[in-house]
Order: C-alpha cells, then sequence, then structure tokens
C-alpha cells in the first residue's frame, strides 16, 4: 500500500513547474480524486527559490547519500538536506511510502519519468505512466542501489524523479508546467489504482537504461574547442548512429558519434551541467 506521498518543488531553486505545481495546490487544494491519498506538499529550498538560483553553495539533489546525511555540515544544502531527510525519511527506514521530486531540464526531454529500480512496483508504474501518458519518456538510473544515490527523492520508500523540458531556467512555460502537472496526476492515479488492485494486466513499454555522461572536446587549458551540433541539439531520445554528427568544432569542423553501438542522448545541452562540461548523457533502450 502505497499511503503517504510527499510532492517536492523547489529541490533546485530555479526549476519553476514544480515550484508552481505545489504552490498552486496548496493554495487550491489537490484534485479531489486524491483525497484518498495522504498527500504532503514541500517545497524544498526556498533560499534557492528566492535567489532563483539552482542553489547557494552545493546541490541539493546530491546531498542525500549516506556519507552526506552523517557528515558534519559542509554547506547551506547539506544541513538542508538533514533536515528533509528527518521529515520525509530517515532514508533507508522511511516514514513516507513516496517521495516525487519535480525537475526541469533546460534540455528538450519532453516529460520524463526517472526511476532508480526496476523492481515490480516501479515497473508497474512506468508502465501505467507509459499507457496513460504515451509521449512520455520512461529514464532509468539504476546504475547503482537505489539507497546509494544521492538524490532527494530516496528519502521515501519509494522515489522517483518527474523531468520536464525544455524550459530555460527560471521561467514557466505553460506546455511544460501542463505536461509536469499531468504527469504528477497520473502517478497519482497510478498509487491509487494500484493500492485498490485495480493496475490491471499492464503492457511492457518502451524505456532507456542510463549510460554514461559524454564531455565537451577541451584543449589543454581545459577551454572548449566545440559546440553541440546543431543536428543533435533538442534531439533528446532520438537516436545517436554511428557517424552521425554530434559537435561542431570552432573552426568548423564535424565530430561525429564514434562507436558502433546507437545510444540515446538526453540532458543535451542541459544548462545545469554547463559548469562540468557535460554535453550530454547516453542511453540504451530497452523494453521494461
Amino acid at each position: 500500500m502505497i499511503k503517504s506521498i510527499a510532492l517536492v518543488g523547489g529541490t533546485h531553486g530555479n526549476e519553476m513547474s514544480g515550484i508552481q505545481l505545489i504552490q498552486n495546490w496548496e493554495n487550491q487544494g489537490t484534485p479531489s480524486r486524491f483525497d484518498l491519498l495522504d498527500i504532503s506538499l514541500y517545497t524544498a529550498n526556498p533560499a534557492a527559490i528566492a535567489a532563483n538560483t539552482r542553489f547557494l553553495e552545493e546541490d541539493l539533489n546530491r546531498q542525500f547519500t549516506h556519507a552526506a546525511l552523517e557528515e558534519a555540515t559542509s554547506s547551506q544544502e547539506n544541513e538542508l538536506a538533514k533536515t528533509i531527510n528527518q521529515q520525509l525519511g530517515p532514508k533507508g527506514a522511511s516514514v513516507t511510502d513516496l517521495v516525487v521530486d519535480i525537475h526541469n531540464t533546460t534540455s528538450h526531454m519532453g516529460a520524463t519519468l526517472i526511476i532508480l529500480d526496476t523492481s515490480d512496483f516501479y515497473v508497474q508504474m512506468a508502465r501505467y505512466v507509459k499507457q496513460h501518458m504515451p509521449e512520455s519518456n520512461i529514464l532509468v538510473e539504476d546504475e547503482k542501489a537505489y539507497l546509494d544515490h544521492g538524490y532527494l527523492c530516496t528519502t521515501g520508500k519509494y522515489g522517483v524523479m518527474i523531468e520536464v523540458g525544455a524550459q530555460p531556467q527560471g521561467v514557466l512555460r505553460e506546455d511544460v508546467f501542463l505536461s509536469t502537472q499531468k504527469m504528477a496526476e497520473v502517478l497519482l492515479d497510478f498509487c491509487i489504482a494500484f493500492n485498490n488492485n485495480e493496475c490491471g494486466d499492464l503492457p511492457p513499454c518502451e524505456a532507456f537504461r542510463l549510460g554514461e555522461n559524454i564531455s565537451f572536446p577541451l584543449d589543454e587549458d581545459g577551454n572548449r574547442t566545440a559546440m553541440i551540433h546543431h543536428a543533435l541539439q533538442d534531439s533528446d531520445f532520438v537516436p545517436l548512429v554511428t557517424g552521425a554528427p554530434m559537435f561542431r568544432t570552432f573552426d568548423g569542423k564535424d565530430i561525429v558519434w564514434p562507436r558502433e553501438e546507437t545510444t540515446y542522448p538526453h540532458f543535451i545541452n542541459e544548462a545545469a551541467y554547463n559548469k562540468l562540461h557535460v554535453a550530454f548523457a547516453t542511453s540504451t533502450l530497452f523494453t521494461l
């Protein structure tokens, strides 16, 4: 049974869809069809929201590893993570059945559900979301155990992330907001159906499994020598095949995808990863 659910916005203070959705539902109430669920609404990082920035000192959404939660406080976000962990968790022995953390990306990823495990609950959830929101993408980040991730959502017994884009940082786009709201509502509908054993025989769905980060080309001084190629820009989850251009150097040459295997790039040119020189992440397509 999924009894207690925490919906979280503002883990990153400039990702506006989740912030606005939480504010709307605080003011207006959640839709009445969800009255069967014990839903709590949280705004994670009010100081970052006020500053209209991703975070003040450290990325809050990386502060929920066991090590970070146990170490001496190193930043405002680390201290905040410990407080959130006590409210929603504690991690590994959580009082919250499901934490849904709502994010935006500047990449053209559409409405993406990120799950961190492929146990039966998550598989049913992913299939339900894909059935009721066919335009959505399912991204699986199970390269490590659920509790080893540093994400805020792992404070819950179960935890997922909603990631919707493309939306500029600090901006609210109607289409992106409505997709965010739709996915949140579909997840809550799933919880009711799951609790009532009404999910039925959900068909397998297409999903993408996270691979690795691909960095921009850098010179010996650490300066970029190329940018995302226009053919790759805004092509999240579109196959990138051998020989297809991925970068354009500043002297006008193409750098192509060199590997034999096709990949499905996402987080393409994500603004939040700019300082890390991450150009995009790879993934493989599989049936979930």
